[in-house]
């Protein structure tokens, strides 16, 4: 029983450690993480409350206003 246990929390913590695993966001241009990096900006957040780091080219621009 102890055998069955450990093997049930060693595959549960695999799990949650697979590389790789980290969610995509901005149409698939960013990834979800706690801290981007240094070519990386913010400009959403996920849903899981990482930020989302995408990189400058794929953010839209920046209009301005027109009357």
């Amino acid at each position: 029983m102890k055998l069955l246990l450990l093997t049930l929390a060693t595959l549960l913590l695999l799990s949650q450690l697979t590389p790789g695993g980290t969610q995509r966001c901005w149409n698939l241009h960013g990834r979800c993480r706690h801290k981007c990096f240094r070519k990386e900006r913010v400009y959403v957040y996920c849903t899981n409350s990482k930020m989302c780091c995408v990189k400058p080219k794929y953010q839209p621009k920046e209009k301005p206003w027109s009357f």
